[in-house]
């Protein structure tokens, strides 16, 4: 359910409704026990972004950038 959460956050952010987002971000936060969703650097560095061998392919990289990362960012997620 977390990466459900973590990616709401990311689409109603990206549709302008910050609220929703903001929302589904601490629901994110607090599914998990560590801190993979407190940056946007942090996020990179676990789970699915090292491990998986679609998000090294640059056409994917971009695309995961050009929506999932900037609606993360609009939500607040700092980059450290």
């Amino acid at each position: 359910m977390r990466n459900l959460h973590i990616r709401l956050a990311a689409a109603y952010a990206l549709k302008g409704e910050t609220e929703r987002a903001a929302a589904e971000l601490v629901e994110a936060k607090s599914l998990v026990s560590d801190d993979r969703f407190s940056s946007v650097a942090r996020l990179k560095t676990s789970g699915s972004f090292r491990v998986s061998e679609c998000f090294r392919a640059p056409k994917i990289r971009a695309l995961v950038e050009t929506t999932y990362i900037a609606g993360l960012r609009k939500t607040g997620m700092p980059e450290e």
